[in-house]
């Protein structure tokens, strides 16, 4: 950063910790186009995300938002590459926002959107956007008690966010009637899965129900054959066919899936939510054709992405499961 950039967020800083916050957002702004006239982006983005940043600390969600949204057209025009260096620098202004903030969800719409393009300009590896943006935001989310937001970020995040995920969905589910713990459960284990990441719905699964066990340990029982150790809940049918759900997804077992349909039949009736995503799961590990529907993923996609630029294309695949193993015997 310039010694001229420096005295210049000096000035503005004073004018904050004096209560000018329009007149120190509005000079940041005029100084920043000016930079940006003469392509001076790099200039433009240390002075607009430190700026941003002088105000967001102060409580001026909405100023230091505007220069966040006006950082990310500088962005662009610059071409900037979504590197570690950028992705810290929007992270920290990130963390910054008051809790609440409006504009705290457009900026991180615009910063995943970013980091997709960039992908599709093969600046970056992920055509989802950046996972680590998706964690810190799906993170943020969730410390400021807004679950659905956090939700569809921590589904396409890193391999931490399975934690983060699941400790929300258990804490969401405390607040409701105890039978409820299944739909709680399969609110993480069914987007992981539709998006193929096995690894983190298992993940997912056991430590909601790891909390549950701690918390009730009356409900859950121990059953153990030649081939696995299950724990399993009387009272909970549904939360033990999600658990024998990822077992049949692991080991690409069609007979148990047939099984598992049949035996849940009248559970799952009750939950009629539950169909759409099943039938995906179905088609996508097991070869279940099913008639044209709405990809999730497709739709989460384009729900992140404001529209900016998503796949427009409904695609289906198959995802590979490790060979089959004898399935064990229904509980």
């Amino acid at each position: 950063m310039s010694n001229k950039i420096q005295k210049t967020l000096a000035r503005q800083q004073q004018k904050i910790e004096e209560g000018a916050y329009y007149e120190a957002h509005q000079q940041l702004r005029v100084i920043a186009s000016r930079y940006v006239k003469s392509a001076d982006y790099a200039s433009a983005i240390d002075l607009l995300s430190s700026g941003a940043t002088l105000l967001l600390k102060a409580g001026q969600g909405g100023s230091g938002g505007d220069l966040c949204m006006f950082l990310m057209e500088v962005f662009q025009k610059a071409e900037c590459r979504c590197d570690s260096a950028n992705k810290a620098r929007l992270v920290g202004l990130l963390r910054a926002f008051p809790a609440g903030e409006p504009t705290k969800k457009r900026f991180v719409g615009e910063i995943i959107g970013y980091a997709y393009r960039k992908a599709n300009e093969r600046f970056g590896d992920f055509p989802a956007g950046d996972p680590e943006l998706h964690h810190v935001a799906g993170s943020l989310f969730a410390e400021d008690g807004e679950p659905y937001d956090a939700e569809r970020h921590l589904t396409l995040g890193t391999s931490d966010s399975a934690t983060t995920l699941s400790n929300l969905e258990y804490t969401w589910y405390t607040s409701d009637e105890p039978s409820t713990a299944p739909l709680y459960a399969a609110r993480a284990v069914f987007p992981y899965l539709l998006i193929g990441n096995l690894r983190s719905a298992q993940k997912s699964y056991l430590l909601f129900t790891s909390s549950l066990s701690s918390s009730h340990p009356h409900l859950a029982q121990s059953v153990s054959s030649a081939s696995c150790d299950l724990r399993v809940y009387p009272s909970l049918p549904l939360l033990n066919f999600l658990g024998m759900l990822l077992l049949a997804v692991q080991r690409g077992s069609n007979d148990l899936l047939k099984q598992l349909k049949s035996h849940y039949a009248a559970h799952i009736k009750e939950v009629k939510i539950w169909d759409e995503a099943l039938a995906q799961i179905g088609e996508m590990y097991f070869g279940v054709k099913i008639p044209s529907q709405t990809n999730p993923l497709m739709d989460m996609m384009g729900s992140l992405l404001m529209g900016g630029g998503g796949p427009s294309k409904k695609e289906k695949r198959k995802v590979e499961a490790p060979a089959p193993a004898p399935a064990p015997a229904l509980d």
